[in-house]
């Protein structure tokens, strides 16, 4: 007599057999989705640290003749740009430096996030093998 625990192992060891020897081009699959939605997080990873940085420069005011702060503005103002008219960009100038609050460069970080986000998403739908009813 085969008990409910003995079935189960059964089971998974059957499952687990078809997955080494059936079905490496599904492991190979599922692990290149893994790969390709890794990818895609690290970019946007990279995306968000730089125009951080840029909200953060513009708010407090950094000297924009600065080599780094202007490899930031340079590098940011393209993700920046479709973004840069929804809201008007607060200033307050002082005797030395001016600084913005700066909402788009906000707005394009949660864009871009949102975007990225959706895309993984939709591979996972698409990918995912959804048991049969």
């Amino acid at each position: 007599m085969v008990d409910g625990h003995d079935r189960m192992t059964e089971e998974h060891m059957s499952r687990r057999d078809v997955m080494v020897d059936g079905n490496n081009q599904g492991r190979e699959t599922h692990t290149s989705v893994w790969r390709a939605e890794n990818i895609m997080y690290y970019i946007l990873g990279i995306l968000e640290v730089v125009l951080a940085f840029r909200f953060v420069l513009k708010l407090l005011g950094a000297n924009p003749a600065s080599g780094f702060v202007d490899f930031i503005y340079g590098l940011s103002s393209i993700f920046v740009a479709p973004f840069s008219a929804i809201f008007t960009t607060g200033e307050a100038a002082g005797n030395v430096v001016r600084a913005e609050l700066e909402p788009a460069t906000l707005v394009a970080m949660l864009v871009y996030a949102l975007i990225v986000w959706g895309v993984v998403r939709l591979i996972d739908i698409f990918i995912t093998e959804h048991p049969e009813d």
